[in-house]
């Protein structure tokens, strides 16, 4: 069970969601409102987790555009060129890191970026 929900805003909450899902993975669990607007969207992600995304709300704040996030893959080149291939800005292409991940990172159509990479995390302590 994931109990930490990362969370954006978008100009173009519906547009982005399809962006999320055509060039980086998500799927799309549950998108709540109506015509343009989204109130509420939850994405997945493959290997557990996942995001929530909206049009805004007076109770919360975030300008679009302002998010990041580090995704964990197993396939790094995969997922870098299923990005590019739908219109991702690559900000840096896939390379090895010195602590023994491979990454990469992009921008998405909001000025989000978002970091993908096989790092996993240090075990809790």
């Amino acid at each position: 069970m994931t109990y930490v929900w990362p969370t954006l805003q978008a100009t173009d909450a519906r547009s982005l969601i399809r962006f999320l899902v055509d060039a980086f993975g998500f799927v799309e669990n549950v998108v709540h409102g109506e015509g343009d607007r989204v109130d509420h969207a939850q994405l997945d992600w493959p290997l557990g987790g996942g995001i929530m995304l909206g049009s805004g709300s007076p109770t919360w704040q975030l300008p679009p555009g302002t998010f990041g996030a580090y995704v964990v893959t197993d396939d790094v080149d995969k997922l870098h060129e299923r990005a590019a291939a739908a219109g991702a800005e690559i900000v840096k292409a896939p390379a090895d890191t010195d602590y023994g991940s491979r990454d990469f990172t992009a921008r998405d159509p909001e000025g989000n970026l978002w970091s993908f990479g096989t790092y996993r995390g240090e075990p809790p302590k």
